[in-house]
């Protein structure tokens, strides 16, 4: 037995879910993507700190060597001995020393031969371009380079040095080494709070959000796997608040397929069971035509009638919920004709207290299919009865009356009775199954079949509002295209 006649829902077996890998998971990327932007954003800040610290370490070493000039200019070189100029020289870190003043150059300390100078570097004008050219051209250069320092002392003069760049290439890759470890240490302090909160404020909402959804699809219609919402005020809140409803929605439609299901199931047994006690009553029907009786011979036809209608419906009574309804085979009908087995149907001709009128006129046509209009006329009229026969008062008029009219190539048909009419809350769903029914225990499914049988004839079927008592009910059937206007007429007065 299927899903479909067992009434319940099942699913295809599935493999669990596997987890995503922890690297692939958004917060282990949230934690990634923070240190990396943190240690950029360290990268743009050591590329101008690189340059000023060398600039500071170039103008450390001229103020040391503009307060040894003082001292050596104190007195007359020949009397400063050599083992004090070569200190002076080493506590400078230079290799010479000298006074520019205008165009004369005067040498203040120096080795026995001065060097050629490789590099150039002039602290008396900044420029931030070239500082940064230059203090990379330091770090990269392999080889021993003699540097000439221009500063001005503090006397007034120009004051050079000549100075050997390792030491100063040394300091400068001691620097970036701190500053590698030290961004480093800032990108991991910086990226694991970040990552901690936005864990907590994002990422842990978003992955119990998406668990509950995966737990949800797997279980839908278990209510214990319903989000709960956390309370929060911002998206993720309103988020976790619409899932709640939508899962609740799912789940009284899964219900309501369900319930749906089951009475596919109970209607199809009874409709297996009817259609056999029917077609017995038509055996006997048939035996019973056979008999000279005038009163029988009389009723036998309208009872085989019936009959021959009830089992056609109960081959079709599964077709609203199974399939649509087989396409109409229309032909020219007589609707005054038609209205008058309904009323034989139902037992509107010696009704003893509804008075029945087929206001037809005779000989008006339609162009239609006519056990299906038939139906449709049949369930109208029923509903009509029942409605008038909840009130036993026999003081209340009980009145039941079908009229139809042409204009043009549509034919319009009005069902009008005196009962109590339809309520206000039957009237949004009046034509969709089980929700359309205004009497209690009534599931609705006539006005549902109804409406889709004259929506295959290409019409309408609509409540009136009506000017009296009671319900007035109007369907509207246009003639099939391409009939030039003959599939109906209208009679002569």
């Amino acid at each position: 037995m299927d899903a479909r006649t067992s009434g319940t829902v099942t699913t295809e077996a599935t493999a669990p879910r596997p987890s995503p890998p922890r690297s692939s998971s958004l917060s282990w990327k949230l934690l990634l993507l923070t240190i990396l932007f943190v240690m950029l954003s360290e990268v743009v800040i050591y590329v101008p700190s690189i340059s000023n610290f060398r600039i500071a370490w170039l103008s450390d070493r001229l103020t040391i060597a503009d307060a040894a000039s003082i001292v050596l200019e104190s007195a007359d070189r020949g009397e400063v001995p050599r083992q004090i100029q070569d200190d002076l020289l080493s506590a400078v870190g230079a290799i010479a020393i000298a006074i520019r003043n205008g165009s004369v150059s005067r040498l203040i300390a120096s080795v026995d031969m001065p060097p050629d100078v490789d590099v150039t570097a002039d602290l008396r004008m900044m420029n931030p371009v070239r500082d940064v050219i230059d203090a990379f051209g330091t770090l990269a250069a392999p080889d021993k380079r003699i540097l000439r320092v221009v500063g001005i002392s503090r006397a007034g003069p120009n004051i050079e040095i000549l100075i050997d760049d390792r030491a100063l290439r040394a300091a400068m890759l001691r620097y970036s080494v701190n500053i590698l470890w030290l961004s480093a240490l800032i990108s991991v302090i910086t990226g694991g709070l970040l990552y901690f909160s936005l864990n907590r404020l994002l990422v842990r909402p978003m992955r119990q959000l998406s668990a509950n959804m995966v737990a949800f699809s797997d279980e839908p219609e278990d209510s214990g796997r319903v989000i709960e919402p956390s309370g929060r005020q911002d998206e993720i809140g309103i988020a976790e608040e619409r899932l709640a409803e939508m899962q609740r929605d799912l789940q009284a439609t899964l219900r309501e397929q369900r319930h749906l299901a089951d009475l596919g199931l109970a209607v199809s047994k009874v409709n297996h069971d009817l259609r056999n006690m029917l077609a017995s009553a038509q055996l006997f029907t048939d035996r019973l035509g056979s008999l000279p009786d005038p009163n029988v011979q009389r009723f036998a036809p309208k009872l085989i009638a019936a009959l021959d209608r009830a089992i056609a419906y109960t081959q079709s009574t599964l077709a609203y919920g199974r399939a649509r309804e087989a396409p109409p085979e229309r032909r020219l009908v007589a609707v005054d004709r038609l209205v008058d087995d309904v009323s034989n149907a139902l037992g509107l001709d010696a009704h003893s207290t509804i008075a029945f009128e087929n206001g037809v006129p005779r000989g008006l046509e339609v162009d239609a299919d006519a056990e299906q209009l038939f139906r449709v006329l049949l369930n109208l009229c029923r509903n009509a009865v029942q409605a008038l026969d909840g009130d036993q008062n026999p003081a209340v008029v009980r009145r039941l009356a079908v009229t139809a009219r042409r204009e043009g190539s549509t034919t319009s048909i009005r069902v009008s009775d005196t009962g109590p009419g339809v309520p206000p809350a039957a009237r949004a769903h009046l034509f969709q199954a089980f929700q359309g029914s205004a009497r209690p225990g009534g599931t609705g499914l006539g006005l549902a079949i109804s409406a889709e049988i004259v929506r295959a004839h290409g019409g309408t079927i609509a409540l009136l509002e009506a000017e009296g008592p009671g319900a007035v009910f109007e369907i509207t059937i246009p003639d099939r295209a391409g009939r030039n206007g003959r599939n109906g007429r209208t009679p002569s007065a």
